[in-house]
């Protein structure tokens, strides 16, 4: 079958919010803490503990990727919501799709995370694993615990070309 392609997009807050939440203090309200020199800015608690689960914090180091990519897989965690967190401004792709048994292709978007913005993936939300365009190194908070958490698949219609606006 004939490659098809998906352009990605900005990321931003509205249109990622079907598949997680965009972590970044921008245009978010905080409160001032440490006697004045912080502003901490609340984001959403990640969802871990299902099934005995506990965070667990890692740090994925990233092997760049050229764009246009070929996509032919995604995964999921339906136990829990993982967390992606550039350390050094690396810029990354998302890609990802919502569905129960499988990925529903009408719900597949691409997504171009700016240097400094980090993720958290809703559970159950098929995703492409890490897709760095530079080398660097990620912060992952993500679900630990007895009952294994990840179930890949082959991307219907593979490959899937992820290319730069």
């Amino acid at each position: 079958m004939a490659a098809r392609t998906l352009i990605a997009q900005p990321l931003t807050a509205a249109a990622f919010a079907p598949y997680g939440e965009v972590v970044s203090s921008a245009g978010r309200a905080g409160r001032s803490i440490n006697a004045g020199t912080s502003l901490r800015v609340e984001m959403g608690e990640p969802d871990l503990l299902e099934a005995a689960g506990r965070p667990s914090l890692s740090v994925f180091r990233a092997q760049a990727i050229a764009l246009p990519f070929a996509a032919r897989m995604l995964e999921r965690h339906r136990l829990g919501s993982q967390t992606f967190l550039p350390l050094a401004g690396t810029p990354y792709v998302v890609l990802v799709a919502l569905g129960a048994d499988a990925p529903d292709l009408a719900t597949l978007r691409a997504f171009m995370a700016d240097a400094g913005v980090g993720i958290t993936l809703h559970r159950d939300v098929w995703h492409h694993p890490l897709m760095a365009l530079a080398d660097g190194e990620f912060a992952v908070l993500e679900r630990a615990g007895p009952t294994v958490d990840c179930e890949v698949i082959g991307l219907p219609d593979a490959p899937w070309t992820v290319q730069a606006a």
